[in-house]
């Protein structure tokens, strides 16, 4: 590993410039390369650390464009998973490895999918974290249709029924302030189980920060890689938990179909947070399959 490489995957928070735009990472752990892109779009990183897999890897956090420490772009019309991507391959470069394991969380798996097809000679394997491989109307209805069986499951709760309020909230003149504040009120049905295990979860909830800009970007078509899925040739591991109500099982059968070869875990106690809500299971999980991706 040269001087440079080094410097890059020291244990600290780095800042690098792609394209005149500052990006923010943070190195944490040891072994082989992992860099994550947390979810959203414009939802800050640490909701995703991940101490559990230090133990196994060199997790490089990305602060996703437009989120955190990084920076914001010009026109928030170009928040767009092209964007994204070439954000992503900025910090691979810099980094110095020839290939490395990319860990996408919900957007932050459009974003590693989108990556994975346009560089697939710098992909030494994918975790595809309840994700899914389209978007669009139908997706979409389902996961509002989720957002309802949510609230009529606790009828008792008017922090349920607030959920949906808050899905459907759409201010004369939203800022981030509003978005971190929305993030806080609709947490509670990404979880299969949050007010039983509420004292567990509150300090996440409480720290989760969004921002508008990456909210207001402009695909040019709704996200579907579905039928690109079968050129995708680096080791896949597909992760989703069976109580996710946003990117739940069907979009991760979706994904496991279509990547030849492909393992799929199933978190059988999860909603959208398998790492927090059981993190012994995904952490081995991941360290297995990790066990058989080929580096370099």
């Amino acid at each position: 590993m040269g001087s440079t490489t080094a410097a890059a995957l020291t244990a600290a928070t780095h800042e690098i410039d792609v394209d005149g735009v500052r990006q923010v990472y943070h190195v944490a752990g040891t072994g082989p390369v992992c860099i994550v892109h947390s979810g959203g779009p414009g939802i800050e990183w640490a909701y995703l650390r991940m101490p559990t897999l230090e133990a196994h890897l060199t997790m490089v956090y990305l602060e996703p464009v437009g989120t955190g420490a990084s920076g914001q772009l010009a026109d928030p019309r170009d928040y767009r998973l092209d964007t994204y991507s070439r954000f992503l391959h900025g910090v691979v470069e810099h980094l110095g490895q020839e290939r490395v394991l990319l860990l996408g969380h919900s957007h932050g798996g459009f974003v590693i999918q989108r990556y994975a097809l346009d560089h697939p000679d710098r992909v030494a394997g994918l975790i595809l974290y309840d994700t899914s491989p389209v978007t669009g109307p139908e997706f979409w209805a389902e996961a509002m249709a989720g957002v309802q069986r949510f609230v009529e499951q606790h009828p008792e709760r008017a922090e349920a029924a607030d959920v949906a309020v808050a899905f459907q909230e759409t201010p004369d003149a939203p800022d981030d302030n509003w978005v971190s504040t929305k993030l806080q009120r609709i947490l509670p049905v990404y979880f299969a189980d949050y007010w039983g295990r509420e004292g567990e979860y509150t300090p996440m909830r409480a720290a989760v920060r969004g921002w508008l800009g990456p909210q207001l970007g402009e695909e040019p078509t709704p996200f579907d890689v579905r039928d690109q899925l079968g050129s995708i040739t680096a080791p896949s591991l597909v992760v989703v938990g069976e109580h996710d109500f946003i990117c739940g099982t069907r979009w991760a059968t979706m994904l496991h179909d279509g990547i030849p070869g492909s393992r799929h875990v199933l978190l059988r106690d999860s909603g959208h947070f398998g790492h927090l809500e059981q993190p012994e299971e995904f952490t081995r999980a991941i360290a297995e399959f990790v066990g058989r991706v080929k580096f370099g």
